[in-house]
C-alpha cells in the first residue's frame, strides 16, 4: 500500500508522522526505511513518530552519534543516522542488528543500507514539491 501526502510546514510533517505512528501496532518491532535529501525534513518526520512512540523523548539527528535511543512507552525507538556508514561492518560495529531486534528502528539515509533494510519495512520518501521553500511530498509505503 502507499500513501502520499503533501505538507507545507514542519508542523504538517511532523503530523503526518503522528497518524503514520498511531497506525502502528507497536507491540511487535518496525523497521521504517527513510529517504529525502539533506534538510526535507526526515528528522521532522521522526519528532513526528517519536511523539506517539516515546512521547518524553527530545529527538535530534543523530548525525554523529550513528543512533539515538528514546525510551517507548511499549517498545524503545531506535533514530539512525547512516549518512556514514560504509560497509556492513559499521553497521556491526554500532549494534545495528541488535537493535533491531529490540524496538522500533527509524533509518535516515536509508539508500547506504539498502541491502540490509528488512523486506517487511516501511519507505518513507520526502521529496521538496513545487514550491521547494515549503512543499514537501512524503510518500509511505509499506
Amino acid at each position: 500500500m502507499k500513501k502520499i501526502y503533501n505538507t507545507f510546514s514542519p508542523d504538517e510533517t511532523e503530523e503526518i508522522a503522528r497518524k503514520f505512528a498511531e497506525s502502528l501496532d507497536n507491540s511487535i518491532p518496525h523497521f521504517i526505511a527513510m529517504y529525502g535529501d539533506l534538510g526535507v525534513g526526515k528528522t521532522a518526520f521522526v519528532r513526528g513518530l517519536a511523539s506517539v512512540l516515546a512521547p518524553n523523548a527530545r529527538v535530534k539527528s543523530p548525525t554523529y552519534t550513528v543512533v539515538n535511543e528514546y525510551k517507548g512507552e511499549k517498545l524503545p525507538l531506535y533514530h539512525f543516522d547512516v549518512y556514514r556508514i560504509e560497509d556492513e561492518d559499521d553497521l556491526y560495529s554500532v549494534g545495528f542488528y541488535e537493535y533491531l531486534q529490540k524496538g522500533i528502528c527509524v533509518t535516515e539515509w536509508s539508500e547506504n543500507i539498502e541491502d540490509v533494510i528488512p523486506n517487511d519495512a516501511y519507505r518513507v520518501t520526502i521529496k521538496r514539491g513545487a514550491n521547494p521553500e515549503n512543499e514537501r511530498i512524503i510518500t509511505i509505503e509499506e
